[in-house]
């Protein structure tokens, strides 16, 4: 397992990932046009690409001798919703469903958290659904603690997502 930099080459390979984990962890009862529509239209290519090429973000990938199995995004400059938070999110960590178990999400994490302190922050914060009981015990066991609530909108629906800070010592 290598971890780096993303690179614009990436982008496609992280798009897939970020479908594949966001249907694959929220839509346990089957996919509709509503979420299909959302998911296809928020993990574009495109996107993907403008956000490895934004300085405001830092994505870092996991690969293996295959490819791409997880990545993360650390977006400065992006208030949290709630009070007592940086403005340094951990706005996306996708690990592939099947390489879970193997140590890929606290080595990302850790690079991450490493390029935050490096970059001077003293804390991040991040939001995930109030349901992902698999994120939820992975954060706390990584030391982030629970610090309020937020809303995951699409359109005009609302998800309930608790939001977490962890403080770099």
């Amino acid at each position: 397992m290598t971890l780096r930099p993303a690179k614009p080459t990436d982008a496609s390979s992280i798009a897939a990932i970020s479908i594949e984990v966001w249907i694959g962890t929220y839509l346990k009862n089957g996919v509709n046009a509503f979420f299909a529509d959302y998911a296809l239209e928020e993990f574009t290519v495109e996107k993907t690409a403008k956000l490895i090429s934004d300085p405001s973000h830092v994505l870092l990938v996991s690969e293996n001798e295959d490819g791409i199995d997880g990545f993360i995004r650390v977006s400065f400059a992006n208030p949290a919703p709630v009070p007592g938070c940086s403005d340094i999110e951990i706005s996306t960590f996708y690990v592939q469903p099947r390489h879970h178990g193997k140590g890929i999400g606290k080595r990302l994490l850790g690079a991450a958290l490493q390029h935050c302190r490096g970059a001077g922050a003293d804390s991040v914060w991040l939001a995930t659904n109030a349901e992902n009981d698999p994120a939820i015990g992975f954060y706390l066991a990584q030391g982030f603690a629970h610090v309020g609530e937020t809303h995951f909108r699409i359109d005009e629906q609302a998800y309930l997502n608790n939001v977490y800070s962890l403080r770099l010592e």
